[in-house]
């Protein structure tokens, strides 16, 4: 079974990051507004602007958790496929820390 981790862009210009096994009807529940306490509820309508597929569960979930973590800059950065800049970031982040340790 495939599942996938998601993007979404809402009517308010936030992005919501979710998984699922079935991404047309999950993507369907979002703008139907299935789940009145989901983030999405009244952020409605969203448009999918990202999607990855993978093979197992837990990889899914590990990169759904991951990406969830990221700042704006970031998902944009791999919402445009851009990996370089998402390494750059990383990298940005990485010196920020590591000067911060330093003092």
């Amino acid at each position: 079974m495939a599942y996938f981790v998601y993007i979404l862009h809402c009517v308010d210009g936030s992005y919501y990051v979710g998984m699922t096994n079935d991404l047309q009807t999950r993507l369907n529940q979002h703008n139907e507004g299935a789940e009145k306490n989901a983030y999405t509820f009244s952020r409605r309508p969203v448009e999918l602007v990202w999607y990855q597929e993978f093979d197992s569960h837990d990889d899914a979930f590990r990169f759904e958790q991951q990406i969830k973590g990221w700042n704006r800059k970031k998902k944009e950065a791999l919402i445009q496929n851009n990996w370089e800049a998402v390494h750059e970031i990383v990298m940005g982040e990485r010196r920020r820390r590591e000067r911060g340790k330093r003092k």
